[in-house]
């Protein structure tokens, strides 16, 4: 399984697979075009409340980690999670998010959880 994080600002590499990206809101200042998204996996992002809470706030990271978590694994949203896992299965996948922080970000919780899932794992909320 290859799952990769890319910022949306970032340009699209040859080898980036199935680009899907992970956020509620369209990123500002990006044409569709150039993101060269192959889906929009809106069912997949934080709810706007904890993007709210969180504010991209470090302190606040382990909290939004299990309280992302608890949501992706909700039965409303398994259906989207285990069709992501399946591609990333079959070939490369993407996460493409807009955040400024590389490592306080959902692309990092839902590629820690797709990799679970692809290892056959029973995740944890």
């Amino acid at each position: 399984m290859a799952v990769r994080i890319r910022r949306v600002y970032e340009p699209p590499a040859p080898d980036d697979g199935y680009r899907v990206l992970i956020d509620g809101l369209w990123p500002r200042s990006v044409r569709k075009e150039e993101a060269r998204l192959d889906a929009w996996a809106r069912e997949l992002a934080v709810s706007p409340a904890l993007r709210r809470w969180f504010g991209h706030d470090p302190a606040r990271w382990a909290e939004f980690r299990a309280r992302y978590r608890h949501e992706l694994l909700a039965p409303e949203r398994r259906a989207a999670l285990e069709a992501l896992a399946q591609r990333a299965r079959e070939g490369t996948v993407t996460l493409v998010y807009g955040a400024r922080d590389s490592a306080h970000n959902n692309a990092v919780v839902l590629a820690e959880l797709l990799a679970e899932l692809a290892a056959g794992h029973a995740p944890n909320a």
